[in-house]
C-alpha cells in the first residue's frame, strides 16, 4: 500500500554513501494530496479519517484471504484496499475464522467493517447494517459422488445416485459451521419437508474445513455458499455441489449499528466499484480463475504448503543474528527483491537483500554469490545499522523502523530527519508522526535546506513506504504463517 497522507497530518562510512545515491535524484516530485471525500457526518467515519485507518475483519480461506509466494491476496482483502485506498487510509485488517467472534468484533466497535460475504437475513439485519449486495448466492449442499464415477456414461447416472432433491435430505446428517445461516436454512427445510434433519454444528472447523472433510469421506455431507462450493471443487473433484437448498440471497458487508456516515461512504464507493473493470477482474482472478488449483496447493501457499519463500530456513536461520522474527526479515526480503536472487535495479543494487555493490564488497559478497551468502550479508548490514540506534532508542520494535528506514534511504537521511524532529519540538526516538514525518517531508526546500539537515534532498516517500509496506506485510505474515 503506498502513502497517502492523513487529512490531518499537517557513523560509518558504508552507512552514509549507501542512502545519499538513492535520496538525491534530481527532478523527483512529491506525490500530492488528494481528498476523495466529503467532510463526513458521524463519529465512526470521523474516526476512520482522523486515525488514517480502516479496521475491518475477514476470513482465512482459499478466496477471502490467504498468503502465496510471500504476497497477501484474497478477494475479499483486495476489495477492502481498494475501500481503505478510497478513502486516503491505511488498512488494519484483522482475520477472524469464528462467526461469533466477528459477529462480536463489529459489535464491541473493536471493528469498523466486517468483510467475509455474509448472506442477509432477517435476523442479521436486526443486528447490523448491510451495505449494498456484493452479489447474490444460493446454498448448495456439498456431498461425494459416486466412487465409481469416472466409469459412469452419462450425468444421469450421476444424479441418480446422489441427492438432487432436497426432500432425500430427510434423516441425514449435515454437518455446518457454527453460527452459520446454514443452521437456519437447514432448520427451515427440516420443517418443510415434514422430517428431521439431523444438525451438527462445529465451532472448531470452518466451512472449507468441513468441505475437506467430506471430501476424505469423513462426514457425508455439509452445506456452502455456491461460489464457495464451485471454488472448492476445482480443489476435490470427487465432490458434487449442484443441489441447491436454498433460493437466491444477497451477499454484504456489515457495519455496526449507527454507523450512518460509514454505510453511505461504502455504499457510494460500491456503486461505481461494482462497474469498474478492477472488480470484474477481482472476480474473474479468484472465482474463475483456473490457476486456482495450483495457487491452493502450492507450497508456497499458506493454505497448503505454509512456506513464504525458497529460502524460509535460511531466513530463519540468519534472522536469531539480529533477534528479528524471521518472517520480519522474510517482508524485508521480498520487498526489496520478491525472492528472486537474480534481481538488479536500475541504480545497481542487486540480489535477494538489494545491497549496493559497495555495501556488498563490505561483506564480501557479489552478484555472482549464492542466497545464503547473500541472506547473510544483508543481515550483517542489517546488524551494523541497529548498533547505530541501540543506545538511543531503547524498544526494540520503535528502533526496527528506524534501522528499515536506513536500509532504504541511508542512515544520514534518518539522522537529519531525527535532527529535524527534535528541533520542531517533536520526539527524535519515535517514529510515528515524529521522525517519519520530517523524512517524508526531506524532498521540501524548507525542510532539506534547514539548518540543522547536513545531506540534503531525499524522495522521503520511498523509505517512509518502504517501512510501512514492510510492518503491513510482516503482519499479513503473522496472522496465518506459523513462526
Amino acid at each position: 500500500m503506498k502513502f497517502k497522507p492523513s487529512i490531518h497530518i499537517g557513523i560509518v562510512t558504508v552507512l552514509i554513501v549507501s542512502g545519499l545515491w538513492f535520496c538525491n535524484q534530481p527532478g523527483v516530485k512529491d506525490k500530492q494530496q488528494k481528498v476523495i471525500i466529503q467532510k463526513p457526518r458521524n463519529l465512526v467515519i470521523n474516526r476512520i479519517l482522523q486515525d488514517g485507518r480502516l479496521v475491518a475483519a475477514t476470513d482465512y480461506n482459499s478466496t477471502n484471504y490467504f498468503i502465496y509466494r510471500g504476497e497477501p491476496m484474497g478477494y475479499q482483502y483486495e476489495m477492502l484496499k481498494s475501500f481503505a485506498d478510497y478513502l486516503g487510509v491505511k488498512l488494519d485488517l484483522r482475520i477472524i475464522n469464528d462467526l461469533e467472534k466477528s459477529f462480536n468484533c463489529i459489535q464491541m466497535g473493536t471493528c469498523e467493517l466486517l468483510a467475509i460475504g455474509l448472506t442477509i437475513t432477517k435476523d442479521r439485519a436486526e443486528q447490523f447494517s448491510f451495505s449494498e449486495p456484493l452479489s447474490q448466492t444460493r446454498q448448495m449442499l456439498v456431498q461425494r459422488k459416486p466412487k465409481n464415477w469416472r466409469n459412469m456414461q452419462t450425468m444421469e447416472q450421476i444424479d441418480r445416485m446422489v441427492i438432487r432433491n432436497p426432500l432425500d435430505l430427510a434423516g441425514k446428517t449435515i454437518h455446518i459451521q457454527k453460527n452459520s445461516t446454514y443452521k437456519l436454512r437447514l432448520d427451515n427445510l427440516s420443517n418443510e419437508i415434514g422430517a428431521d434433519i439431523q444438525i451438527i454444528e462445529h465451532d472448531d472447523a470452518t466451512t472449507e474445513e468441513l468441505i475437506e472433510m467430506v471430501a476424505d469421506d469423513k462426514i457425508e455431507f455439509t452445506v456452502c455458499d455456491e461460489h464457495i462450493a464451485l471454488v472448492n471443487k476445482k480443489f476435490y473433484p470427487d465432490l458434487d455441489v449442484k443441489t441447491a437448498i436454498s433460493f437466491p440471497q444477497n451477499v454484504a458487508w456489515a457495519v455496526r449499528k449507527g454507523s450512518d456516515g460509514l454505510l453511505d461512504t461504502l455504499n457510494a464507493w460500491l456503486k461505481d466499484f461494482k462497474k469498474s473493470r478492477t472488480s470484474a477482474y477481482m472476480y474473474n482472478k479468484y472465482f474463475r480463475n483456473s490457476r486456482t488449483i495450483n495457487i491452493a496447493k502450492s507450497e508456497f501457499s499458506s493454505l497448503q504448503g505454509g512456506k513464504i519463500s525458497p529460502y524460509d530456513q535460511t531466513i530463519r536461520q540468519y534472522s536469531s543474528m539480529i533477534d528479528w522474527d524471521w518472517r520480519l526479515l522474510a517482508s524485508l526480503i521480498y520487498q526489496e527483491s520478491r525472492f528472486y536472487p537474480e534481481a538488479k535495479s536500475w541504480a545497481g543494487a542487486f540480489g535477494l537483500m538489494q545491497l549496493m555493490p559497495h555495501t556488498a564488497e563490505k561483506y564480501g559478497v557479489d552478484s555472482l554469490s549464492p542466497p545464503e551468502d547473500q541472506i547473510k550479508a544483508g543481515v550483517e548490514f542489517i546488524r551494523l545499522l541497529d548498533k547505530q540506534f541501540v543506545d538511543k532508542i531503547e524498544d526494540k520494535d520503535e528502533r526496527t523502523k528506524f534501522v528499515l528506514a536506513s536500509y532504504n534511504a541511508g542512515i544520514a537521511h534518518v539522522y537529519d530527519a531525527r535532527r529535524l524532529a527534535e528541533k520542531y519540538n517533536k520526539d527524535p526516538n519515535k517514529w510515528d508522526e515524529n521522525v517519519d514525518y520530517y523524512l517524508l517531508n526531506k524532498s521540501k526546500p524548507e525542510y532539506y535546506n534547514d539548518s540543522v539537515v547536513k545531506y540534503g534532498y531525499c524522495r522521503g516517500t520511498e523509505p517512509y513506504n518502504f517501512v510501512y509496506d514492510i510492518l503491513d506485510r510482516f503482519h499479513h505474515y503473522k496472522n496465518v504463517i506459523n513462526d
